[in-house]
This record gives structure tokens, C-alpha cells and sequence, in this order.
């Protein structure tokens, strides 16, 4: 393998990591589809650009089309609009602080614990009866906390809540009702009633269809139906605007997938159109008449017969990612320097290796 073509490639390597504008030169068009198609971030073209100074590698301007950028959204109908909905009866949601809840995870009940919360309870019912909604409010408080481990309680004061137009106390109530019994219909009933003042309609619909399942009565089923259509429409305007996003994802999916191959076809058409031209002279190089890949573009008389590309070699992924590896590039740069040094390296499988692979492209055998 020749030495000066490994220190052209670990020379341009490293000059795409000093300067990535070159990989937006026409010419390395086939080597920005590489490695897009390999899942790399190439970074963008500079809005505007210096002239090179010195001996630039670069050549003349670029003439071709420029690097594919992805077409900006076009509003349409597809974006989503709100739903016009008849929210009659529904308010403004309460702020007070959270209601006490009990010492429900450490209290221990007694008889006479629960004998007077069941008194409280009664009373606060008198109380509910005479329109007292307050002090009805305050009972049921006074026997939670003497018994917090009891599911009703909490949905009689989440009742109460409701005429109190406080929807959020009341679903906190029946999600703690919810919590110590499942399956009582009543928690349901009540949270189902607040999410309706809220104007939450799934919410509610969910909670007085399961109410109704677990005990059927008349005053939830006509709220039920009352909700469900409004529910309905939602959950169809969702599902609605749902599809047309995912059409939208598809058709940019497909537009992309077809600017990507147009693209890659252009660069592989250039690339042909490059070799079959016998390649260009390069920049100024160093070390006795090497310069700059890609192509010929190293050698004062062009390329000789047989010899590959720079286009061919980084197109071979096993050799992109050995020259990432530093003991690689250490020991090419050795080698480089005095040809006689790749002795050192025979007893290195992973450096021969390489060096039979890239000797095998040059046509020419590794050198002892």
C-alpha cells in the first residue's frame, strides 16, 4: 500500500473535522448521502461564506443544486381547531384548600369511635334534609375523622359538595371513597355529577356509565345521557383530526424518502460523471508530490490505472471505522513518515489487516 494515500485519507479526515464546509463541496455529494444514509448529523452550509485563502483544496465555486433541505410546513386544514361545544351549566372550578381527609393510613377505630361517627352521620343526613348544607358539610367532616376507613362518608360529603357548586372538593372525596371501595356505585355517581360541572364530558361520562353498572338509577342515567353526546363528539373530533396527522406523517415520510433517493441518484451520476472525466488536479500538497484526496486529485499527473477513489474507500464502512480507532491512525502516521516501519506492525492482527484491505484496492501488496 502506498504511504502517501494514508496520509492523504488521515489528512482529509482530519480536515473534515477542522472545517465541515468541505463536505458540502458538489463533488463530496455522494459522501454527505453516505453518511445520511449511515444516521450521521452533517452540520449546515454557513449562510455565507469566505473566499479561501492559501492553497484551498476547494476548486471552483460550486455549480450544482445544493444539498436537499426539507420543504417548511404548509398550513392547511388539517391543523386542529377547537371543538364548538354547549357548556349550559357548567362553572368555574372552586380553589379552596383541600377538605380534611382523616388520619386514614395510622388512626385506629374503636367501637365508640364508630358508634359516634355513625351519629354525626345521621345528624349531618337532618341537617342535609333541612337545607343546612353547612353544618351538613361540618358533620360529615366530624365523622370522617372519627372513622376515615368507611367509603359512604365520603360520598355523602362529596354530595353535599355538589349542591355547594365545589366540584373539585367532591372528586376528592370520591376518589378517597374510590380508593377504600371500588365497587360502591355512589363515588361514581357524585364524581361523575362534579366532572359534569366542570364540563369535563368523557370524565363524566365514564364515571355515570360505571355508576349505572354498579346501581342503576334514574337520576344518574339521565345525566348519562345527557353527557355521553358530548363525550361522543370529542372522542370523534380527536379521532378525526388524529387521522388526518397521521396521514400528514405518512405523505412527509413518503416525500422524504423521495427527495432522499432523488438526491442520492443525483450524487451517484455526479460521481460517475467525475471518474469518467479521469479526475481533477488537487490543491497544493505536502511530502513529495502528495495533496488532497478525493480522486487523483493527490498525484501531479492524475491517478494511476487501477488505483480507487477517495469515493470508494469511504464508502467502505471497516475502513471509516478504523480510522477512528487512535492506534490505527498512529500507526499509519508511522508508516507514513518511513515506509520501512510497518515491520514494527507485522504481529499486529488489526493493523494488517487493514493494510492487506487497502493494499487489495491499491492493487498492491502490504510491504514487509
Amino acid at each position: 500500500m502506498d504511504p502517501r494515500k494514508v496520509t492523504e485519507l488521515k489528512g482529509f479526515v482530519q480536515m473534515c473535522e477542522a472545517s465541515a464546509d468541505i463536505l458540502h463541496l458538489p463533488e463530496m455529494s455522494f459522501f454527505r448521502t453516505w453518511l445520511l444514509g449511515m444516521g450521521a448529523i452533517i452540520p449546515p452550509q454557513p449562510k455565507t461564506e469566505k473566499p479561501c485563502q492559501g492553497g484551498c483544496p476547494c476548486g471552483p465555486p460550486p455549480t450544482s443544486a445544493p444539498p436537499f433541505e426539507p420543504a417548511p410546513p404548509v398550513p392547511s386544514e388539517n391543523d386542529e381547531s377547537d371543538i364548538e361545544m354547549d357548556n349550559e351549566g357548567v362553572i368555574e372550578p372552586d380553589t379552596d384548600a383541600p377538605q380534611e381527609m382523616g388520619e386514614f393510613d395510622s388512626i385506629e377505630v374503636t367501637e365508640e369511635m364508630m358508634d359516634e361517627a355513625s351519629e354525626k352521620k345521621m345528624a349531618a343526613i337532618d341537617a342535609l334534609g333541612e337545607g343546612d348544607l353547612q353544618k351538613a358539610l361540618d358533620l360529615f367532616t366530624e365523622a370522617i375523622k372519627l372513622n376515615p376507613c368507611v367509603a359512604i362518608m365520603y360520598a355523602k360529603r362529596a354530595s353535599v359538595f355538589i349542591q355547594m357548586q365545589k366540584p373539585n372538593a367532591a372528586i376528592r372525596d370520591c376518589d378517597r371513597a374510590i380508593s377504600i371501595n371500588p365497587d360502591s356505585a355512589q363515588p361514581y355517581k357524585w364524581r361523575g355529577k362534579a366532572h359534569r360541572l366542570l364540563g369535563h364530558w368523557e370524565e363524566a361520562a365514564k364515571d355515570l356509565a360505571m355508576a349505572c353498572k354498579l346501581d342503576y338509577d334514574e337520576d344518574t342515567s339521565a345525566m348519562l345521557k345527557e353527557v355521553q353526546p358530548k363525550a361522543t363528539k370529542i372522542i370523534e373530533h380527536r379521532r378525526k383530526y388524529q387521522r388526518k396527522r397521521d396521514e400528514k406523517e405518512v405523505k412527509e415520510k413518503q416525500e422524504r424518502v423521495k427527495k432522499a433517493r432523488e438526491e442520492h441518484a443525483r450524487a451517484q451520476r455526479e460521481e460517475e460523471a467525475r471518474q469518467s472525466g479521469g479526475g481533477g488536479g488537487g490543491g497544493g500538497g505536502s511530502g513529495g508530490g502528495g495533496g488532497f484526496f478525493p480522486g487523483s486529485a493527490g498525484f501531479p499527473e492524475g491517478a494511476p490505472a487501477g488505483m480507487p477513489g477517495l469515493g470508494e474507500l469511504l464508502k467502505d464502512p471497516e475502513l471509516l471505522n478504523a480510522m477512528k480507532d487512535p492506534e490505527v491512525m498512529t500507526a499509519f502516521q508511522d508508516v507514513a513518515q518511513n515506509p520501512a516501519n510497518i515491520s514494527k506492525y507485522q504481529n499486529n492482527p488489526k493493523i494488517m489487516a487493514l493494510v492487506t484491505k487497502l493494499s487489495s484496492k491499491f492493487g498492491a501488496p502490504p510491504q514487509p
